[in-house]
């Protein structure tokens, strides 16, 4: 579907979808072999639309809070017109060379962002057919099985992207979410318990810290996997999101953490910074998650009722 380009800001806890091959330079179309140029033609196309959809989607989300956007249906019609004639040319230079691999890997990655899964995997096989040497082939494959299975294939083609580029954070991230995701297959695949995936998920996420540290969602994606650890770890959730925090891209996501954090401090018994945490919390998009919170922070302050009076004490401006 094209309005999953849209994308939004998820709730409490959330969750990653897995990335395709890392983004590529900026393409400049000087270069002696014309079939190089032909391409790089192709993908300065497919990066201007972009960046001007990027653009579109931004300037809509500001007129929305106005009260002035684009309905979402309006919005992805006037995507879908704008990558029209991108898509046309990546066919028309597939068809005068169907046997450029990168141009394939290319040509997949964009209908994958269009809702086109099946046809993407198509491509995505080729591409690896004409150069198994591509580590970012075997990537975009894997997203594709760790999507619609087996799934044991998505860990199979992840841990060969990994073995031809180690210092790629992005393999090492997909494949924790997978992991994470998919943690019944992913204990019966390595043959050990659902808390040791965890474990090793959290491993995965940390070695792709090595390699992109300023990364928001990764660092949230690592935090996530603390509310699954048996016995709970408080203090390791409380430092993965506390890492996470100055990592915010935006004031929605740095409120977005720092209900989590008041999650995470509650549940350690740390009330009062739990509070404190609730109070950096403005943004109205986020208001039913922090009054759940301070509901449940407010019942873990109530004294235990009596054995005279099993009710609930009401305090003033407490739903009863």
């Amino acid at each position: 579907m094209l309005i999953a380009i849209i994308g939004a800001l998820g709730a409490l806890p959330g969750g990653a979808a897995s990335k395709s091959d890392p983004p590529a330079p900026k393409f400049s179309v000087s270069t002696a072999n014309p079939v190089e140029a032909d391409f790089q033609r192709v993908m300065a196309l497919d990066d201007a639309a972009h960046d001007e959809i990027d653009k579109w989607i931004k300037d809509n989300g500001a007129f929305a809070r106005q009260g002035a956007g684009l309905t979402e249906a309006v919005l992805s019609l006037k995507i879908e017109q704008r990558l029209a004639p991108v898509k046309l040319a990546y066919e028309d230079f597939l068809q005068r060379h169907p046997k450029h691999a990168r141009g394939q890997l290319a040509f997949g990655s964009f209908l994958n962002d269009l809702g086109d899964e099946a046809e993407a995997r198509k491509r995505w096989e080729k591409a690896l057919e004409l150069d198994p040497s591509n580590p970012a082939a075997y990537n975009n494959l894997a997203n594709s099985y760790g999507q619609t299975g087996p799934v044991a294939k998505a860990f199979e083609l992840y841990a060969k992207a990994i073995e031809m580029n180690p210092r790629q954070a992005i393999y090492y991230h997909n494949l924790a979410s997978v992991i994470v995701l998919h943690r019944k297959d992913a204990a019966e695949h390595y043959r050990i318990s659902e808390q040791q995936v965890l474990r090793h998920a959290l491993e995965l996420y940390r070695l792709a810290q090595k390699f992109d540290p300023d990364s928001f969602q990764l660092a949230t994606d690592l935090a996530q996997v603390f509310y699954g650890l048996q016995p709970p770890d408080h203090g390791g959730a409380i430092a993965a999101w506390s890492a996470a925090l100055p990592l915010a891209r935006n004031g929605q996501e740095r409120e977005a953490t720092h209900l989590h954090l008041a999650r995470v401090k509650a549940a350690a018994g740390r009330l009062n910074e739990a509070r404190q945490h609730l109070n950096q919390v403005t943004d109205p998009a986020l208001a039913g998650v922090r009054s759940r919170l301070a509901r449940e922070l407010m019942d873990k302050a109530l004294p235990q009722p009596t054995k005279d009076d099993g009710r609930r004490v009401t305090l003033p401006g407490q739903p009863k």
